[in-house]
């Protein structure tokens, strides 16, 4: 059994903005072109122009069309990558040591030299955030962009996750989540940002911000509004509700 490290003191991760998201899959495609040249083995692609095209992609879109407890049914794109979990049971299931939680920045990563690529990271992953690589014979996941965030031969404003620096939206966000102080922690307490799934308790590192309710304007069409105070997001109910209880549905 690998063991987690002490609550790290820097906890980088994402924040994602599911009102803003357009679904353009942007991320997913400059995620997969800077993974596959990056850290680790490059990500396969496996009868890409066949019949049954298959691969290793790090970071997936699902859209969705939700009716909430309230409102109109609501259309939403929902990106999905490792969330980073404080208490990572991905970590905790691995046999060889393959999976680690970083102590300094709290970055769960894969040692691709010790997978085996036996699966138990993936059979334990309720958020289905983890890929057999079908050529490389060995765990594939969300790396934050390790060797791309800490890469002083790039510019300052590229050191961030590829995912985040190709988002035409701005629905991405990249900081550190144990900073109070920090632009995404304080995004996080004026969106109401939330954990997915929280039922499982792996506290992910990565948060979500909730759609903001459409309202109902003079002509019947739909417009966004602000949350208010008076409503806050319910992890039971609304729209997240909602994806938590199809994710876990679909295992």
């Amino acid at each position: 059994m690998t063991m987690l490290p002490e609550t790290p003191s820097v906890k980088l991760g994402l924040v994602i903005d599911l009102d803003t998201c357009v679904g353009c899959h942007a991320c997913a495609v400059n995620c997969k072109s800077w993974n596959t040249g990056g850290y680790g083995a490059p990500l396969s692609d496996l009868d890409a122009y066949g019949s049954n095209p298959d691969g290793s992609w790090l970071n997936r879109i699902h859209t969705f069309e939700v009716t909430p407890d309230e409102g109109k049914a609501q259309l939403v794109h929902f990106p999905k990558s490792c969330l980073h979990c404080d208490d990572a049971p991905c970590v905790t299931v691995c046999p060889t040591g393959a999976s680690y939680k970083r102590a300094e920045d709290g970055i769960v990563l894969v040692n691709e030299d010790h997978c085996m690529g036996c699966g138990l990271c993936a059979w334990a992953c309720p958020y289905g955030a983890r890929e057999l690589d079908g050529d490389a014979g060995v765990m594939k996941k969300c790396t934050l962009c390790v060797d791309r965030i800490y890469n002083e031969n790039l510019p300052e404003e590229d050191r961030e996750p590829a995912c985040v620096r190709a988002c035409p939206a701005r629905a991405r966000h990249f900081g550190d989540l144990a900073d109070p102080n920090s632009a995404v922690s304080k995004l996080v307490a004026e969106r109401g940002g939330m954990d997915l799934m929280p039922g499982q308790g792996t506290k992910p590192v990565n948060k979500y911000l909730p759609p903001r309710p459409r309202r109902e304007s003079n002509t019947g069409a739909t417009a966004a509004g602000a949350v208010t105070a008076e409503r806050p997001p319910n992890p039971e109910g609304g729209i997240l509700g909602w994806l938590d209880r199809a994710l876990e549905s679909l295992g």
